[in-house]
């Protein structure tokens, strides 16, 4: 059921990006897949915590997301081809995570040391 109901989701999505690309990026940039996996943990059981703890981390996932967006966007545009720009904005989401908890964890230990 999920797997079904996921796909139809992405093919949705896929579909209206083919012939309306901007308003597919508007779609495709809804939390649908995040939605969808709390929707998912619910329905198997998990606890409101297990929910808002997932939460949580898909906004402390938003910033690289967004900067891998950025990236791949301004590769694409310089011509640069489909999988080395998705490759230099998965790498640049890696990097912006390690650097994010880092801070995070220096700012962290800096108030409560």
């Amino acid at each position: 059921m999920k797997i079904i109901a996921s796909a139809i989701v992405i093919g949705i999505v896929t579909e209206v990006s083919r012939r309306f690309p901007s308003y597919g990026g508007i779609i495709a940039a809804l939390p649908l897949v995040s939605l969808l996996s709390i929707v998912w943990l619910y329905v198997q059981g998990e606890q409101a915590a297990t929910l808002s703890k997932f939460a949580l981390g898909v906004l402390w996932g938003f910033p690289a997301t967004a900067f891998l967006l950025v990236v791949v966007y301004v590769a694409l545009q310089n011509s640069v081809h489909l999988f080395i720009s998705i490759g230099l904005g998965v790498s640049g989401w890696l990097l912006f995570l390690l650097v994010q908890d880092f801070i995070l964890k220096s700012i962290k230990d800096l108030f409560l040391s």
